[in-house]
């Protein structure tokens, strides 16, 4: 999903508007098919939640925490740098942010995709049930974090704690690997689906240059209890 061309949009300045009277003006707009600017965020937590489909929004500036939560369905650009939880929750639509964001990249996402093109905090994709995260920088401590469906893909390193207690997502990190989570290990992914991760890369602008892939999965000795490996669930 390509980002909209902001043609005649409507242009709010956030200075102005307290958090909740922007949120239902951002609402409106893309109801009607209006993208939207949003001039001043200054790092203010809580922008652009639950925005339904039918337009774009661009943050001129860096947004706080929870920017784009429980989206569904809008196409939302971060002009600089994001706080904690950027598109957590989200059902569907993007989130994309131009520079870094902080920890619990999208938690808990369910559907679409949310792309950070620096680096992200600990815990990127924790809890992740569905959708896609990019990230064309590292990722920080425990990213994957009992992620049980979806795609984390990590242009670059990975943390310690990558996919701890992981269920059935997947990791697919170019970079180095600090260390792996309990319970996750490392297969080498088939050419199908490094087809399929490069084309997703690829759509979203990120240069196809050669990567060593390596796909982080679970090692399912956490599916089920057994009390002969109690030690290993005291570590969860």
């Amino acid at each position: 999903m390509e980002l909209k061309k902001l043609r005649e949009a409507l242009r709010i300045d956030a200075d102005a508007k307290p958090i909740r009277e922007l949120n239902i003006l951002l609402r409106q707009a893309l109801s009607q098919q209006q993208d939207v600017v949003i001039e001043n965020p200054r790092s203010r937590h809580n922008l652009g939640v639950a925005l339904p489909a039918g337009g774009s929004v661009r943050f001129e500036g860096s947004v706080g925490y929870y920017c784009g939560g429980l989206n569904n369905g809008a196409v939302i650009e971060v002009a600089h740098n994001a706080g904690w939880g950027t598109g957590e929750g989200m059902a569907r639509g993007m989130v994309r942010v131009r520079g870094h964001a902080g920890q619990s990249t999208g938690a808990s996402l369910r559907g679409g995709t949310v792309v950070v093109e620096g680096n992200t905090g600990a815990r990127a994709g924790v809890a992740q049930k569905g959708g896609v995260v990019v990230v064309g920088g590292q990722v920080g401590f425990l990213s994957g974090f009992m992620a049980q469906a979806g795609k984390l893909i990590v242009l670059g390193d990975a943390a310690d704690g990558l996919g701890d207690s992981l269920y059935q997502g997947s990791i697919y990190v170019a970079g180095h690997i600090h260390g792996l989570g309990l319970d996750a290990v490392i297969l080498e992914p088939p050419a199908a689906e490094i087809d399929e991760i490069e084309s997703i890369i690829a759509e979203l602008g990120f240069s196809l240059t050669p990567r060593a892939w390596k796909k982080v999965v679970a090692g399912q000795k956490l599916w089920y209890f057994d009390k002969r490996e109690a030690d290993t669930w005291l570590k969860v």
